[in-house]
């Protein structure tokens, strides 16, 4: 699970997203441990200005960032299994449906409990948004990124920073 997620991050943070309401505040009440990072242009753009853009790597991540509207992510965390419900997710897959929104990658494991699920947003033959649910027993994991991004900006960053070198075919 925590690869898949790793993955699904790496992918999110170089496509551009609409970003949608959350509305998990029910959730929220019943975690023992949240975060809530919401990372609006103007935050972002400042700090692309720490970045070193003679540094190959920070030169990078500062195109990447330099075009985002906003990162959004959510993630809460709970003592037992039984957290949040299913009524909880529908809530947030509701507002991921067609013909805005398609699924591109579900994960689901019935030995674990895991999940992860991806959505894509299209306009005009071109990535429009990004979205993605983690989800296990004890943690609820929710990612909205926001703003155009180039892919091959991904492909080039695949090898850096901790990053897995993704391969053409």
């Amino acid at each position: 699970m925590k690869r898949l997620a790793l993955a699904a991050l790496m992918f999110a943070a170089v496509l551009p997203a609409q970003q949608f309401k959350f509305n998990l505040d029910g959730v929220g009440a019943k975690a023992s441990d949240s975060v809530d990072l919401s990372l609006s242009g103007p935050m972002l753009q400042f700090a692309a200005k720490f970045l070193d853009g003679k540094d190959p790597d920070e030169a990078k991540v500062k195109k990447l960032i330099g075009g985002l509207e906003g990162i959004y992510i959510k993630r809460f965390e709970f003592k037992k299994g039984g957290g949040y419900a299913d009524v909880d997710l529908e809530g947030i897959r509701s507002q991921l449906k067609a013909p805005a929104w398609s699924k591109m990658v579900g994960y689901k494991s019935s030995t674990d409990g895991e999940n992860a699920e991806i959505y894509m947003r299209m306009e005009a033959s071109k990535i429009a948004g990004i979205a993605i649910l983690c989800a296990a027993p004890k943690e609820l994991t929710v990612v909205n990124i926001v703003g155009p991004i180039d892919l091959d900006s991904l492909a080039e960053l695949g090898g850096h920073l901790g990053l897995p070198k993704l391969q053409k075919k």
